[in-house]
Order: structure tokens, then sequence, then C-alpha cells
């Protein structure tokens, strides 16, 4: 007689039912698992075996053969354990529960106690759209899948709890979402930022329109502490926002146990030594990077020069596209990666390079060498290059107060609100994401910007690119001014975020 019982499994993002169909037949004992199980899923014998002992159950004495349906796609990682488990108690008639409207993820120990394992919210949304009613998962995923409405989840701490509530001797009552923020509030605020006015007029631009920044000044300027504080003026993320982010996050291992929703910005900040990799993701089984873990947030590379050019250059397509796709012999891994690069570094190796008070000691050469380490493709596709000049004397002791986060932010919602209102109906978030087709329409120019534009492309030798990004910061710089034409003193505070490769990069 086969019994069956209903899990769910992953592929990146994409999730899948799974139907474990168990065997129970005379034989010499055995305990196989078919369906194309992965090292881990082929541990489950064992882990099942040991736990039935430990729990007070007899394991069959007979040939007992468990399918993983359909058999035409790899199955990966522990979660597993308890649908198998199930599948054998009811081939042994132990369970006698119905469970077609129900579906079961989770690691087991040795003891019977259940462990948590990744990427809970993204299964119980899949089990929500196949119609299932309930899910069965280790208590410290019950928070995380409390969030899907119409879908009851339960979590069990061990393998008794759950038997008596499919007995019905006990009930476990069905977990309730607690809206708990996973992130701690940091505490930083753009008050504790004493001068920087420009740097900081650069960074609200790049917050309303979603621009990539790049930050270069010496050591001790205040590049570091003017990106970590970026998240707080940045506008609140949207349920949609928060879902996606969550997902990303829950397959990655990297959402504390218990928690539920993600509902503030991502800030990732990898070292310079992080590999390929890390920054885009991949491995043996094909996990999401620190681009897609900034997903919706912020992607921080300080001192960006020492990163390897490797690594810098596999930023380039995911920076236009938005996804990154990771090709392997099973299939194509996509995880989305729309995040706003923020990216710090030195002018020189020493770091004094055009200092007004300190003397570089690097040559000619050793400069050139230093900024070459950023290539003119990537550096294309950072739309916001503002200088981080040393911080006064006078601006450290000033007593006046500095503009908060607060009140930079209602700014970036009001321009956030007229890119909502202009892009509705479309894919475009933010002007970050305006496509050149769209320009005529979007970035209506009165004449006089359109001559200093021309002026400015014929002049500095601008690619099309660069033009681009022009556009998309100016049309921001308007959305702030409130204006729907983007007037001269818009287009020259664009080109002006357009000079340092220029000034650094010459030819």
């Amino acid at each position: 007689m086969v019994v069956k019982c209903n899990s769910l499994g992953l592929f990146g993002l994409q999730t899948y039912a799974i139907e474990v169909e168990a065997d129970l037949s005379r034989g010499v004992g055995a305990f196989d698992i078919v369906g194309l199980p992965d090292t881990a899923v082929k541990e489950s014998r064992d882990r099942v075996r040991a736990a039935m002992k430990n729990c007070g159950f007899d394991f069959p004495n007979s040939r007992l053969v468990l399918n993983l349906a359909p058999a035409d796609i790899k199955k990966e990682g522990p979660l597993y354990d308890l649908p198998i488990l199930i599948a054998v108690l009811k081939a042994m008639r132990v369970v006698n529960a119905n469970t077609d409207d129900a579906a079961f993820i989770g690691e087991l120990s040795l003891s019977g106690e259940l462990r948590s394992v990744n990427g809970v919210l993204p299964m119980a949304i899949a089990a929500r759209e196949q119609g299932l009613k309930r899910l069965f998962v280790p208590a410290p995923n019950s928070n995380e899948g409390a969030v899907v409405e119409g879908l009851e989840v339960y979590g069990a701490s061990n393998i008794f709890e759950l038997l008596d509530h499919l007995a019905g001797r006990s009930r476990i009552e069905p977990a309730v979402f607690l809206n708990a923020d996973t992130q701690a509030e940091t505490g930083l605020d753009f008050s504790q930022v004493k001068g920087q006015g420009e740097a900081k007029r650069a960074l609200e631009i790049a917050a309303a329109g979603g621009h990539n920044v790049l930050l270069i000044g010496s050591p001790g300027a205040g590049k570091s502490m003017l990106a970590k504080r970026v998240p707080t003026i940045l506008p609140q993320m949207t349920f949609e926002e928060t879902i996606e982010t969550t997902k990303i996050h829950s397959i990655a291992g990297t959402l504390p146990k218990g928690s539920g929703l993600i509902s503030t910005r991502p800030f990732r900040s990898p070292h310079h030594t992080v590999t390929r990799v890390g920054m885009v993701g991949g491995g043996t089984h094909p996990k999401p990077g620190e681009i897609s873990l900034a997903h919706n947030g912020v992607l921080f590379l300080d001192e960006l020069p020492e990163f390897p050019r490797s690594v810098l250059e596999v930023l380039r397509q995911p920076l236009e596209d938005g996804v990154v796709s990771i090709s392997r012999a099973n299939g194509t891994y996509t995880y989305p990666s729309s995040f706003m690069l923020i990216a710090a570094m030195n002018p020189c190796p020493c770091g004094y390079f055009n200092h007004p008070k300190k003397q570089c000691t690097c040559s000619d050469n050793a400069v050139h060498k230093y900024l070459g380490r950023v290539s003119g493709p990537l550096l294309d596709r950072i739309d916001i290059h503002i200088e981080v000049p040393p911080v006064e004397y006078d601006d450290l002791t000033a007593k006046s107060g500095e503009e908060g986060s607060a009140s930079i932010r209602r700014r970036v919602n009001a321009a956030r609100d007229i890119q909502t209102a202009r892009f509705k109906g479309t894919a475009i978030k933010n002007n970050a994401d305006i496509t050149s087709a769209m320009f005529e329409k979007v970035c209506v120019m009165d004449d006089k910007a359109n001559l200093i534009l021309k002026r400015a492309f014929d002049k500095l030798g601008m690619t099309a690119r660069a033009y681009d990004r022009i556009m998309k910061v100016a049309r921001t710089v308007a959305d702030l001014d409130g204006s729907e034409v983007i007037r001269s003193s818009h287009i020259a505070e664009a080109i002006q975020y357009r000079s340092l490769d220029r000034k650094y990069w010459h030819e």
C-alpha cells in the first residue's frame, strides 16, 4: 500500500510541490530514498531511523521505499526529514489522520526534536497558492510562516507534539504573526554628521531617485559615516518589498530564528576580501550573495579599489538589470538584486591627493594605477560622484544643530511620491530605472538646460551612458524642487556630479 505526504522544495526563489510517497512491502529490511535526492536527503534515512528509535517507535523490518516526486527535480537539504518521517509513520499506520490538505517541512535531530530550516516564507506562500490549508514547521519557523494569510501554520518542537496534534490528543494552536522588525534601531542619524553639506545633498538626491553614489575623499573625511546613515533617509519599504526582502534572507539563512518580516531596508557592507561567489551568489547549492541580500536596500563598498577587479566587474550586469542569474548544470537560479550602490574610496594610495593641507606622497604612476583599479564601465554605472573634503574645525565645533534624517526623509518621500504617480502602471519604481526611450516624455528640458547639457557633453567627452545618468539625476533634482520641467539649475547640478571621473580619471 502506498501512502502520501505533501511537502515543498526550493529552486532559487522558485518553489515547487513535493509529494513524498512511501511503500512498505515484504522483503529483506531496506530503506531506500529515490527521486534525485542529494547527500543531505539521503542522510535523512539515518536521522529518521534514529529519531524513531529514540522516541520509542520500532522501525519496520521490511522493505521501505520513499519516492520524492516529481522525480526529475533534484531534492536538496534536510527539510524533507519531517515529511519522510510522517510518510513512514503513515505506512506503519501509526498516523491515521488525513493530511491531504497539509504540508510538512522540517529537519529532525536524532532525539526527535525539530530544527529550523531555511526558506519557510516562500514555501508557505507556495503552499497557500497550491490550495493547502495547513503547514507544519519547526517551532522557530512558525512566526515566519504565519506571515502568510489564509494558511494555518503549526509550529512543533518535537515529534510527540506533532503526533499528539494529528491524533487529536492535544492541539497545537496556529501561529499568529507577531509584526516585529528583525532589525533593531541603529541610532544613526544625519544630525550626527558635522558639515559635509554638499555630500549630504548628493546623498539626498541619490535616496530620492534610487541612484548609485561614489564618495571620494581623504581618510577621516566621513565617507563611511555618511554612507551608514543613508538607510535612515530612504522611504519605508512597501509590504511587497518587505515580503520580497524577507524571502531572500530566509533562503540565505540570514533571517534570525523566530523572526518575522524584515521591515527596514537592508544595509550590506562586505569586506574587500569578499569573493565573486560571496558577492553575486552561487556555490554548490546556489544561495543569494551580497547584492541580493542588499535588494531593496543599500550595498556599501568601502575602499572600492581594494576589492578584486574580478569582483567589481561582476557588479556591472546586476547594476543594469536589477537581477542576477546563476547558471548550473541543473538549471538557472535567478535572484533579484535591485540595490542602491554606495562606494567610497581614497583619491590615492596614501589618501591625500589634492588634500588642502597634507602633502601626497604618491607618484603620478601610483595614483594612476590606484584609480585604474576601478574600471570605466563600472564608473559609468555610478550616477553621482561626490568629493568629500576634510571637515573644518569650525564645522566640528559648531553648536548649531545639523538637519536630521527625519526632515530629509520627508523631502525624499515627496520626490518618491511624484515618481510613483509618474510611473504608475509600469515596472519602473524610481528615476534611476528610467529607460532611454522614456527621456522624451519624462525628462523634458527647457532650452537653457538643453544648451548647458550639449556644451558639457562635447567638452567633457561623455559617453552615452553618462548622458543617460545625467538625465536621470537631473530628473530627480527637479522632482525635489517640485518642477515638472528640468531647468538649467537642475541640469547644472546633475553635471556637477559627473565631473570627478574627469578630474581623477583623466585620459
